[in-house]
């Protein structure tokens, strides 16, 4: 291309210039590609700070992907602190998606707190979702967990709502497979439900809140997780309702709709016997019409027959007649009942 480039600028080919200028290109090729692929200024601050890192080993971590940065910086820090990595563990760990500055700035901080931690356990640590910076800070300055408010009822019906604080530190051997925060605030909110629950008045814990927090640091709520309870603070103890006499009340009412209930099934029962009655009383009246319509025809029976005469006929209308007179004058003679004025 240059050659061409030469030929159409001179008019001719001249290999006496043409060569210098294939080198030239060559060269500035190798230098471009020498700088894409090295961090020289890295490379540089290593050599500056006493850590020995080849060429070909950051053109490696070019060409695996891994940034250099992340791996050169933390070494830097790890040497000056006196602590050697091998810088081969360190992109192993970056290659494996772990936080590599971390895992180094919590070595050093373990090592300034006097505290025994590896970079084989950090980089687990670091692998297992755990912040490893954050539990070697922990291990030093503990932290204290607030609880959210636990509801609880004495055994007198009266409703206590505490809020815990705990104080933790975290426990490196057990970060890895440890259970964690939500862990503790469930087991604390289950000592305090506890404590509360076998109370025998509310006043008692009240009184002490102090039984709670004895309580619930003897249940060993440690076991199986990450941090080691250092104590256990009642930070807040309110009394809410009176659910005992809540309950009493709710039974109070599911007795009077269970009587209610019984009472209406007791009334049903009495109209349909009234109903039942009734029924048969009209029966029985339809039964003496019944009866009623069939006397004409007995009494022309016994006329035909000679068994009833003409005045035993009248005999019986006057006795009939002198019993509806009878009664029409005791209906008469019944005092009328008073009646309120409006």
């Amino acid at each position: 291309m240059f050659a061409r480039f030469l030929e159409t600028a001179t008019g001719a080919p001249d290999s006496s210039m043409l060569l210098p200028v294939i080198i030239t290109f060559g060269i500035i090729l190798v230098l471009v590609l020498f700088f894409s692929l090295v961090p020289l200024k890295l490379w540089i601050a290593a050599l500056a700070s006493n850590v020995r890192v080849g060429i070909l080993t950051l053109i490696g971590m070019k060409l695996r992907r891994v940034r250099p940065e992340s791996i050169i910086n933390p070494m830097i820090q790890a040497t000056k602190a006196g602590i050697a990595l091998p810088i081969s563990k360190l992109e192993a760990h970056y290659l494996a998606g772990g936080n590599v500055d971390k895992v180094v700035k919590a070595l050093v901080a373990a090592q300034r707190a006097e505290i025994p931690l590896d970079f084989e356990r950090a980089a687990a640590i670091d692998l297992a979702g755990r912040d490893v910076l954050e539990a070697v800070q922990m291990s030093v300055n503990p932290k204290i967990i607030e609880t959210p408010v636990v509801a609880a009822i004495a055994k007198d019906g009266i409703e206590l709502r505490a809020k815990a604080r705990v104080t933790v530190r975290a426990n490196i051997d057990r970060l890895v497979g440890g259970a964690g925060e939500a862990t503790v605030i469930a087991r604390v909110g289950e000592g305090v439900v506890t404590t509360i629950g076998s109370s025998e008045s509310h006043k008692d814990v009240l009184e002490n809140p102090d039984r709670i927090s004895k309580t619930v640091l003897g249940k060993g709520l440690e076991a199986g997780t990450a941090f080691e309870i250092l104590s256990i603070d009642i930070a807040d103890i309110d009394v809410g309702r009176n659910v005992g006499a809540q309950l009493q009340t709710d039974q109070a009412e599911a007795d009077k709709r269970i009587a209610q209930a019984k009472a209406e099934e007791r009334k049903a029962m009495a109209m349909a016997a009234e109903q039942e009655m009734k029924a048969k009383v009209q029966e029985m009246k339809a039964k003496v019409v019944e009866a009623e319509a069939e006397l004409p025809k007995a009494m022309a029976e016994a006329f035909r027959e000679g068994n009833l005469g003409i005045m035993d006929y009248y005999n019986m209308l006057n006795v009939q007649a002198d019993t509806e007179m009878r009664k029409n004058i005791a209906q008469s003679e019944e005092p009328a009942k008073p009646t309120e004025e409006n």
